[in-house]
């Protein structure tokens, strides 16, 4: 299935938010932290827009063990949060890429503000027509992004282009599970038509028919559904955080939320971890 105008403008639909920075730096100010004097953790709650948050990027990153010598895509970057981590934790350069303008422009201001934008940028732009050289790129890295992605082939045989020979994806992403069709809305769709899920086996076959060999590959489901857990206790203790997904979502985020644990609960989903790598001397 080939992405068309008409999907990528649902999907941007979904992630659009009026006055979205506004409101995060609102936001954080009501929680007590200084707009102009910010730090990365003033963001964690909102920047890292996936499962288990900074802890699945820090997973993924130990896997990957970048170096200051990369040039990284985000390919989804939303908030820019994994970006911004990479260059700070490591030193490599990272060009974030993501559908959602307003996303870009939000993250922009937001890496400013941390003193970050020598090092990280972004571009609005779709992830089946990079706008990137070939063979340009060290390391793709995409978290939760395929799932609003109809054309899988598509995007990984754009992501082989782009990567140097030798170079890693470095993949976390949610898939079908084997329990049955998915409880709408949920973070990523509020509705079937924008929500393209495959099963493990299936991701496996668009990567080898991509040409990419396997390097790790790790459920983590159970990972993700002990975080939802905790993060309910929190919720239930505490009460819901001022700065929070909410933001960024919505009213109709808890329902999101509480179908995105019934999913994980009941099977209908998974999460896996992966890095995978084009073949040659780098």
């Amino acid at each position: 299935m080939h992405a068309t105008d008409t999907d990528s403008h649902r999907v941007a639909a979904h992630y659009a938010h009026r006055d979205l920075e506004a409101t995060i730096l609102a936001a954080l100010a009501a929680a007590g932290k200084d707009p102009d004097r910010l730090k990365a953790e003033d963001l964690a709650a909102i920047d890292e827009f996936h499962v288990r948050g900074r802890k699945a990027t820090e997973a993924l990153a130990r896997d990957i063990s970048p170096d200051r010598e990369m040039q990284v895509l985000d390919l989804g970057s939303g908030l820019g949060g994994a970006a911004r981590y990479l260059a700070r934790e490591f030193g490599c350069r990272v060009i974030g890429l993501d559908l959602s303008a307003e996303y870009c422009r939000v993250a922009t201001t937001l890496t400013r503000r941390l003193g970050l934008d020598s090092l990280v940028s972004f571009r609005h732009g779709d992830a089946t027509d990079l706008p990137f050289p070939d063979a340009s790129l060290d390391l793709v890295w995409t978290q939760h992004a395929a799932m609003n992605i109809p054309d899988k082939a598509g995007l990984y045989r754009e992501i082989w282009r782009v990567l140097r020979p030798g170079g890693r994806l470095a993949i976390y992403d949610i898939l079908a599970g084997p329990g049955g069709a998915v409880h709408f809305p949920v973070p990523w769709a509020r509705e079937p038509a924008i929500s393209f899920l495959l099963t493990s086996r299936q991701l496996l076959d668009v990567l080898a028919g991509a040409g990419f060999e396997i390097l790790i590959w790790r459920d983590v489901t159970e990972a993700g559904r002990s975080w939802f857990r905790h993060m309910q206790e929190k919720i239930h203790t505490a009460g819901p955080p001022a700065l929070g997904l909410q933001l960024l979502l919505g009213p109709d985020f808890r329902l999101m939320a509480h179908n995105q644990v019934l999913n994980l609960e009941q099977e209908r989903i998974s999460l896996i971890e992966a890095v995978v790598r084009r073949p040659g001397n780098s």
